[in-house]
């Protein structure tokens, strides 16, 4: 999951929405004799929803914002919980191991950002108990066998650094140095070793496996990541350069640059997915080209029937820059597109003496169906792809009032502030899919609680690929038993 993305914990399958634990499979394998087509993590809901306020969404997503070959697999399959909903959605993190003997970590997963880290053993400060008294774990890369170090002469220490390091020399470590928009930031050095995750072995069946991933050892956090009431064990990112894990699984030809999501906001949970769906058929439209986030051209908003004008300069074009991201919670605008839109959906058609600023939200007294009072919202994008907001989805129940989940963009410089960011509130309930192969992104309506279909291009043979909504109770060994999986990514591989 974003202007400059908007992270509570900065990178990684940001993805967070409600469920009291939410797991993601998280699938690859190294093995070249084993018949493995997937893997799964344990993903899990930050916040509870009677602990959700308007502000701390907010405030989570002003931070992300802020932030701004060879043959594969099938993929690797997550399972995650929660709604999207404004009212009950947090931060998806998941349990996975690293090391050999291996150890357990709570991540957050984020897909607006790139680099995963881990706290390590040398961390400054770091607390010990972090959200709702979870005790965190400190990476020790001397305790793992499989540990290797990383220098600052190695292509991904280049490509997190943008070139070669200066001042590099033999053997040096690689440093890296995360900073968010709240001025919570992660410094720490590179290592690589082994990450355990669940196979997926066939229709929903998984099985044990893991693979080398090189990740960041944070040796020192400040802000909310090292507050008690928000840290985790570290961040896993999905985002578009060679130092996610989806592109480091990729360059060892595990699985495709394609991963998907479909949040369920009615039943809670959904599916997230590493590989090449092709059920349900999906239309796209391609990316921005050198963009940190996952960029597209909106050339139509439209209200009802009415379109509003995007107008950004004199020569009348109308296209605006949207981010697409998983990892924000609400929806945000430009301030002129925002106060059209609200002006259209709300003071065209309700009295204003009974309009209200609740918590930061335009709300109103409502009772009954809002479909039938409210009109729906449409984007539309190059290649003739819409993505249709109903009523339902952007409004919700907040202290007695239905309220709008429309913000103002009035977050970072001038051109992020230009900028729409879509989150959970118009994502859900839609199958999102991310083609880094052909750099398109596109959706279309779906029953997240249902199943996909996942193709391994080398056999042809296809995998169902069941939605999740996990416990709290969920983990990596007892994932293994579970019917449904969140498919990340599932994973074949083939005997010599």
């Amino acid at each position: 999951m974003t202007i400059n993305t908007l992270y509570y914990y900065s990178t990684f399958i940001s993805l967070i929405i409600f469920v009291p634990l939410i797991t993601i499979p998280f699938v690859v394998s190294s093995h070249e004799n084993n018949d493995i087509h997937g893997a799964v993590f344990n993903v899990r809901s930050k916040f509870s929803s009677n602990e959700r306020t308007i502000s701390a969404l907010i405030a989570h997503d002003s931070y992300r914002h802020l932030y701004y070959k060879h043959v594969m697999a099938t993929g690797v399959d997550v399972a995650i919980g929660g709604t999207g909903r404004p009212d009950s959605v947090g931060l998806y993190y998941t349990k996975i191991g690293i090391g050999t003997p291996s150890k357990e970590y709570y991540v957050q997963v984020d897909t607006g950002s790139d680099i995963m880290w881990i706290n390590c053993i040398q961390c400054e400060g770091c607390v010990k108990k972090g959200y709702r008294g979870l005790d965190l774990t400190q990476y020790d890369p001397n305790a793992s066998f499989t540990e290797t170090s990383v220098t600052c002469y190695d292509e991904i220490c280049k490509d997190i650094n943008g070139g070669t390091v200066h001042g590099c020399r033999a053997n040096a470590p690689c440093f890296f140095s995360e900073s968010y928009g709240d001025k919570s930031s992660s410094t720490g050095y590179l290592v690589k070793d082994v990450v355990q995750y669940n196979g997926v072995s066939g229709d929903l069946e998984t099985r044990r496996e893991n693979e080398t991933v090189v990740f960041g050892c944070g040796t020192l956090q400040t802000g909310n990541l090292n507050s008690s009431d928000d840290a985790l064990d570290g961040i896993l990112g999905f985002g578009n350069s060679n130092a996610s894990v989806i592109s480091q699984l990729a360059s060892s030809g595990k699985v495709k640059r394609m991963f998907a999501h479909c949040l369920d906001s009615d039943n809670g949970g959904g599916i997230f997915a590493i590989g090449h769906v092709v059920q349900p058929k999906v239309n796209s439209t391609y990316l921005i080209q050198d963009q940190v986030h996952y960029t597209v051209n909106v050339i139509g908003i439209e209200v009802g029937a009415e379109f509003l004008n995007l107008s950004t300069d004199s020569n009348g074009v109308e296209k605006r820059r949207a981010i697409i991201d998983s990892g924000t919670t609400l929806a945000y605008l430009p301030e002129v597109i925002y106060k059209s839109l609200m002006n259209k959906i709300v003071a065209g058609q309700f009295d204003m003496r009974y309009v209200f600023q609740h918590d930061e939200y335009t709300c109103v007294k409502l009772s009954g169906s809002v479909d039938d009072k409210f009109p729906a919202v449409t984007f539309h994008f190059e290649n003739s792809l819409s993505l249709k907001v109903y009523p339902h989805d952007y409004l919700f129940a907040n202290g007695g009032l239905m309220c709008l989940g429309w913000q103002n963009n009035d977050l970072g410089s001038k051109s992020t502030r230009e900028t729409i960011v879509l989150g959970d509130l118009v994502l859900s309930n839609k199958l999102v899919l991310y083609d880094l192969e052909k750099q398109t992104i596109g959706w279309t309506e779906y029953n997240c609680s249902s199943n996909i279909t996942i193709k391994d291009d080398i056999t042809g043979l296809v995998y169902l690929v069941g939605a999740h909504s996990i416990s709290s109770g969920f983990s990596l060994a007892i994932h293994k038993s579970i019917t449904f999986l969140l498919l990340i990514s599932l994973l074949i591989t083939h005997a010599k």
